[in-house]
């Protein structure tokens, strides 16, 4: 699973990384975020009816466009092994995908000295800015926009911390994954081949980040290089 993030990329970074050049991006007051929880808002990346690239913010807990009420059940993160047939994210998958971006995500294992949840940061190397697959909805009904991570199993060096992993795309397939070009068996098979989760490099970080109300910078201090 995915279950927190970060992105401490500037407005224009985020420009930068979807190849956004044709216009100056607005000015924006846009934070840092070091520990981004499900529920809250974040930007993501998809096409707009001209096929040109945009930014969009919405709400990271996916709410199908067919829904009456906030749902209850977890849809932060959509299964890459029923993406396709899951009745909340079957329609997303063919035609409403996006990309999340990121520059960092937690995961948690279990201390044997006392017990409790320590966490990991898991980055590319030198922290290098990257996007998450993932799927968007408008909900007329309810006035939101949202958007969900698509996970898969984790790749042998990360399993130890978690078996499971947010998919992490290429940039190289940005283009055809927004373009929703390939479908189906072949779209789940084009996210694996085309993921970037193999460069990743973990460390553990304090405790503080357990907590979802805490976003200080100090999430990203290391205090331990390995299990």
């Amino acid at each position: 699973m995915c279950g927190r993030f970060t992105n401490t990329m500037t407005w224009a970074e985020i420009h930068a990384l979807y190849n956004i050049h044709d216009n100056i991006p607005p000015p924006s007051n846009m934070p840092p975020r070091y520990n981004i929880a499900p529920t809250q808002s974040v930007h993501f990346a998809h096409k707009d009816k001209a096929g040109e690239v945009e930014i969009e913010y919405g709400r990271w807990w996916l709410v199908p466009f067919f829904a009456k009420e906030l749902p209850k059940a977890a849809m932060f993160n959509a299964r890459i092994e029923t993406v396709d047939t899951s009745g909340a994210f079957r329609e997303p998958f063919k035609s409403k995908r996006c990309l999340i971006p990121a520059d960092g995500y937690f995961e948690w294992t279990t201390s044997e000295e006392d017990g409790k949840k320590d966490p990991w940061l898991l980055q590319l190397p030198e922290a290098k800015p990257f996007s998450f697959a993932g799927l968007w909805a408008h909900n007329d009904k309810l006035g939101v926009t949202s958007c969900t991570i698509i996970t898969a199993p984790a790749v042998d060096h990360i399993a130890h911390i978690h078996t499971r992993m947010p998919v992490m795309m290429d940039p190289s397939a940005y283009e055809t994954w927004l373009d929703a070009s390939v479908q189906g068996a072949k779209a789940k098979a084009f996210l694996l081949e085309n993921q970037i989760d193999s460069q990743l490099e973990f460390y553990r970080v304090g405790r503080e980040v357990n907590s979802s109300r805490y976003d200080g910078s100090d999430t990203k201090k290391p205090i331990l290089n390995s299990l």
